[in-house]
């Protein structure tokens, strides 16, 4: 390995040494306060709209649903100051707050809704759930749920268990306050599954929606995530939606992240998808990755100050829409798919 790579990656993890102190460089120091300061501004110009009541514990919360059309697209600001949204941000028991991740799981929600699928009777099958709220809500609105997750045994599951964001089985994923025990297990199983190899026993066609949240981005390429939605079409039925979400680099005509831990989809990457998917006689509904024209979708939050360095001032809560991720402008995109499978 080259000798200034190795000296790089010392340097990290040794930031304070009990002689030299901080072995920072001065140009490292002012960064980090750089990146603190990008922070403290996005964070008082979310704690603006949030007091004037466009999202957050002050926003007015809808009594149900809001039926929007509802069709691929990216996160955006309008989003989280939206009735539909905010919908869902109430059962899933949070404010509607700007967070990438939220949006997330409300787009799932939202596209089921209106697909018709959350009612009794029906069948879902998620992957990669870790420990998402989305099976206790399926389950509370009568909703048989197949939720899966990597073998713990893998290697591959390693980060995830040790973030706490790795499943077993169903008892991560019961939500008290969102169904009752019973319901929950009458109606909420787990299994295994890995995404990169979708077991055949799942690709039977037996259920009317799948879903995944932040994971297809996770499985080492780009074509290996896309060559995971097209298997998971084979476990929907006839009519059936898939509904994915995952990382969206918005600069379309620059570089992405093609290979690694975390990979970045641009538009063309999902026209691809889309191309294969009609090939096989599904539908996925037009992707819309409008950047919007808010002033929180042109604010990029940076990486977190690093473990040992600490918030130099206090904490902070950031919008977190857009991200960088190794330079790259980055969102959340949502996927929607209708089975037309024979």
């Amino acid at each position: 390995m080259n000798p200034l790579r190795i000296l790089a990656r010392w340097r990290r993890r040794h930031r304070r040494l009990p002689l030299l102190g901080d072995t920072r460089l001065r140009s490292e120091r002012e960064a980090g306060l750089l990146r603190w300061s990008v922070k403290v501004l996005g964070a008082e110009m979310a704690e603006r709209h949030y007091a004037s009541g466009l999202a957050g514990p002050a926003a007015p919360v809808p009594m149900g649903p809001t039926h929007t059309g509802l069709a691929s697209r990216t996160c955006r600001q309008s989003d989280i100051e939206h009735d539909w949204l905010r919908h869902w941000s109430r059962l899933l028991g949070t404010p509607p707050v700007y967070h990438r991740k939220l949006w997330e799981d409300a787009f799932v929600l939202q596209a089921m809704w209106e697909a018709g699928m959350l009612a009794p009777g029906r069948r879902a099958l998620g992957f990669a759930v870790g420990r998402e709220a989305l099976p206790s809500l399926l389950a509370a609105h009568g909703v048989e749920v197949v939720a899966t997750d990597l073998d713990a045994g893998d290697a591959r599951a390693r980060d995830w268990i040790e973030t706490g964001q790795h499943s077993t089985a169903t008892e991560a994923l019961y939500r008290p306050e969102m169904v009752g025990r019973a319901e929950f297990d009458r109606l909420v199983s787990f299994r295994q599954a890995d995404m990169a190899q979708v077991p055949e026993a799942l690709q039977q066609r037996g259920f009317d929606m799948v879903w995944s949240v932040c994971a297809m981005e996770h499985l080492g390429t780009l074509q290996r995530g896309l060559d995971f939605v097209m298997a998971a079409m084979r476990c929907l039925k006839p009519g059936g939606i898939a509904v994915h979400t995952t990382e969206f680099n918005l600069d379309g005509l620059g570089g992405t992240l093609g290979r690694g831990s975390t990979v970045l989809y641009q538009r063309r990457h999902l026209e691809a998808l889309e191309r294969r998917l009609a090939a096989e006689g599904h539908r996925m509904l037009p992707l819309d990755d409008n950047q919007g024209p808010g002033m929180l979708d042109r604010f990029i939050d940076l990486a977190p100050q690093q473990a040992d360095e600490g918030p130099p001032l206090g904490p902070l809560f950031p919008p977190h829409l857009r991200l960088s991720v190794q330079g790259f402008p980055v969102t959340s995109a949502g996927i929607l798919v209708v089975s037309g499978g024979a």
